[in-house]
């Protein structure tokens, strides 16, 4: 049953992202730019919406218990509710006046239903990745997350409603709108803080799996909020489609640590991450440094310094790479560094050892101690 619910929301959701996005492709030189339409922004946010319902639907039809997966879907179900209805209603009311029912209606759908997505973004911090609230304390901030999104819902529908005759203005309301307006935005930014405050208290509280799970989306959104500012200091094309794919991230390290698959390889991807990040950043100032030395001050010709800066940062790459490796697991890998350290202490004292039961049964422990297996036993060949 919960799998036949999910597939037809996240049907549903794709219906209307795919609808939306057919009318946008009709009416791409009909529409201004202003109005977004068929631009790569839109596009990208349109993707990153399919995405939403697809995870929505993994979720909920693997872990119908977990509340995560059908805030995916009403999330996707919004979203979807909102594409298709802003490129109806450009069509309708720009693109082709008249030509189709309800324009306004559904301009004044689009104008509102934004406070849904929104409001399944702060619910997934409060409740993620258990879905459930961590405990009965922190049930005031979940009655207050739906306090302002009921508040949000209303003045986003008397907005939208004043906004009726002309539903694509971009005017800013005066006087007790405007306070309105501001006062939503400022507590829906509050709900959205208690959210993250949530989940700073689960992972500093948290330990084992939990922890894991947290940390998949600790590792995510950072890009995400990286990117997020970006976007509202550079109105660009290509900021929009790295911050849609930092979205995709998300919502992945989001699936991968409900549904807890290859959940414990984090570990290894924070040091992967953090150690190439390093090892890039120190070889271009390597080789930033050695170009402008050669070039500035010893006179070379600049396409010899720059051969001469690639080959020498090429050579410092790999014994750069093994050295901050190293660094980065003792603090971040921790069991993948002690794994080699047992190894290495092992083979030091293999090479000391002629006693073959005295070998086997230093080869049991330290196997014991670094796989963890159910069940150790060696088997020694008796031939010559």
């Amino acid at each position: 049953m919960a799998r036949w619910v999910a597939g037809c929301a996240a049907a549903g959701s794709v219906a209307l992202i795919g609808g939306g996005l057919a009318l946008a492709y009709v009416d791409r030189h009909l529409v201004p730019a202003s109005l977004t339409g068929w631009v790569v922004s839109n596009i990208s946010q349109q993707v990153v919406n399919v995405a939403v319902a697809a995870f929505g639907f993994v979720l909920a039809s693997r872990r119908p218990e977990n509340r995560i997966g059908w805030l995916f879907l009403v999330a996707g179900l919004g979203l979807g509710l909102s594409g298709f209805s802003d490129s109806y209603a450009l069509h309708a009311l720009v693109a082709d006046r008249g030509s189709l029912p309800a324009g306004r209606a559904f301009a004044w759908l689009n104008n509102w239903m934004w406070v849904i997505p929104v409001a399944m973004l702060a619910f997934l911090f409060l409740l993620f990745p258990t879905g459930y609230l961590r405990s009965q304390r922190w049930r005031p901030a979940a009655w207050f997350t739906g306090a302002v999104f009921g508040f949000a819902t209303v003045w986003g529908i008397i907005a939208a409603t004043s906004m009726w005759a002309h539903p694509f203005t971009s005017s800013s309301p005066g006087g007790l709108s405007a306070v309105l307006g501001w006062m939503t935005g400022v507590l829906i930014s509050a709900a959205v803080l208690v959210g993250v405050a949530t989940l700073v208290v689960r992972f500093v509280k948290s330990s084992g799996e939990e922890r894991l799970q947290l940390k998949w989306c600790a590792v995510a959104a950072p890009g995400l909020v990286v990117m997020f500012v970006a976007s509202i200091w550079v109105n660009s094309a290509v900021v929009k489609l790295l911050e849609s794919l930092a979205f995709v991230c998300l919502w992945t390290a989001v699936a991968v640590a409900v549904l807890k698959y290859r959940l414990y390889d984090i570990d290894r991807i924070i040091s992967r991450t953090l150690a190439y990040a390093i090892v890039t950043g120190v070889l271009v100032g390597v080789y930033a440094g050695l170009v402008l030395l050669a070039t500035q001050v010893f006179r070379f010709h600049s396409t010899v310094a720059v051969a001469a800066s690639t080959l020498a940062a090429a050579a410092l790459f790999s014994p750069l790479r093994r050295r901050v490796q190293q660094v980065v697991d003792r603090r971040f890998n921790r069991a993948r560094y002690d794994a080699e350290q047992t190894v290495a202490a092992f083979t030091a004292r293999l090479r000391d050892t002629v006693d073959l039961d005295s070998i086997r049964d230093d080869l049991a422990a330290v196997v014991d101690h670094v796989l963890e297996p159910a069940h150790v036993s060696v088997w020694i060949s008796q031939q010559g």
